[in-house]
């Protein structure tokens, strides 16, 4: 399971990159199967979760191989539409084959998915999109089992804009006659990532980023060579952590505009901020003042951000609200943190912070993945030493995060 033994107090400064975004890498890995050609992910990040999701294509019969940190996909070979309940269950994102699986074979067999304990992540909007192309589904023993003679365009509405569910109506649609469009779909930017893959691919998609996207439906997709985006989370833990830490960074390789609302954020609670072409530098400018945020759907404040900021905010000057819209449990860092010295009082989905001058050192355990992130960055600030266990799961979204955090300065070892 891993642990991180970090000793805080240190501000973290200097320079690194922004790895490629594990949630735009996920439905690419997912999309790569809709052709025989060979796919190129450059900078293809080597995380527990986009390994599983490799794991997953071989298991498919697509052949997988990195050179150096691009990965090479080979689908020429492909078999299989059935996707392994030891492999599925391992990893949320797998639920993104049943749609790319389905347009190739008009089939598709897979458990219900994993991931991260944070509440409920229904995928009946999933379903019920499929269906509305056209495909028959049977759920039983605690598989999904799709089918369809053929997958038909449609209009489909989603009655709330989610991320997975615009990806895999996206992906099941690409070979259909005619125009599939999604209405209320989610704006993300790993949306727009996945239209600009399919795209270099050949497909016909347009409207990603707003909220109505149109997949014309083609014969045929081609290989390419493709760089997915930054990633805007991790991106956003970096700042975080050197703003708790009163720290001065240089992030490079960014997409800074996908990350305004967390910058503007931080620059209201007194960092100085500077975003220019790839580049975002952060400089904190002492204790910060106290904030509100509530998550939303892009373009508003990411809840894979929440955790982090609440961190932050336990050391803030004055009270902090930090309200959760998307998942109703996502509060599994607070027990964590109060271990450390936090003051904080959760009703219902909103945290009330109490800032304090400093938190110190403890025993602490990751729940989930952002969840963990914010321990980490907690544990930074802290006075004395803090070890985070069960690390696994932080594992799943972040690149040799223990290496970057020691680029910077931190005292952490992993164990």
């Amino acid at each position: 399971m891993g642990t991180y033994r970090i000793r805080g107090g240190r501000k973290l400064s200097g320079s690194i990159q922004a790895e490629s975004a594990k949630n735009a890498v996920l439905p690419i890995l997912a999309a790569s199967i809709l052709t025989d050609e060979e796919v190129v992910i450059r900078d293809c990040p080597q995380i527990r979760d986009v390994l599983n999701m490799i794991h997953i294509l071989c298991a498919l019969g697509c052949r997988a191989r990195f050179e150096g940190n691009n990965l090479v996909l080979d689908s020429s070979n492909l078999k299989g539409y059935r996707i392994p309940s030891v492999l599925s269950r391992e990893i949320r994102s797998s639920i993104f084959m049943l749609g790319s699986v389905l347009a190739r074979f008009k089939m598709a067999r897979v458990s219900y998915p994993g991931g991260c304990d944070i509440g409920l992540r229904p995928i009946e909007m999933h379903l019920k999109g499929l269906k509305q192309l056209g495909v028959e589904i049977d759920e039983m023993g605690g598989e999904i089992n799709c089918r369809a003679a053929s997958i038909r365009a449609g209009d489909i509405y989603l009655d709330f804009p989610s991320v997975g569910a615009t990806e895999n109506i996206m992906l099941a649609s690409v070979f259909t006659d005619g125009t599939t469009v999604i209405h209320n779909a989610a704006r993300e930017p790993e949306i727009v990532d996945l239209q600009n893959f399919l795209n270099a691919m050949g497909a016909s998609v347009r409207g990603a980023g707003s909220d109505t996207v149109a997949v014309a439906g083609v014969k045929k997709l081609h290989g390419v060579v493709y760089k997915p985006i930054s990633d805007r989370i991790e991106t956003g833990t970096f700042l975080i952590a050197a703003a708790m830490t009163g720290g001065e960074v240089e992030i490079s390789g960014c997409d800074c505009e996908n990350i305004y609302v967390l910058l503007h954020k931080l620059s209201d609670i007194t960092c100085k901020i500077q975003s220019k072409n790839d580049i975002i530098y952060l400089k904190s400018s002492g204790r910060p003042d106290a904030f509100h945020i509530d998550t939303r759907p892009y373009p508003g404040f990411p809840t894979d951000l929440q955790a982090q900021m609440l961190a932050l905010s336990t050391i803030c000057r004055g009270t902090s609200t930090i309200t959760e819209n998307i998942f109703e449990t996502r509060f599994k860092h607070v027990a964590e943190l109060k271990k450390m010295g936090a003051d904080i009082l959760v009703r219902d989905r909103t945290a009330v912070v109490y800032g304090k001058k400093r938190l110190y050192g403890a025993d602490v355990y990751a729940h989930d993945l952002r969840g963990g992130a914010a321990l980490v960055i907690a544990g930074l600030a802290a006075e004395g030493e803090t070890s985070v266990h069960d690390i696994h799961h932080i594992e799943r979204g972040y690149f040799d995060l223990d290496k970057k955090l020691k680029l910077l300065g931190g005292d952490i070892l992993k164990e």
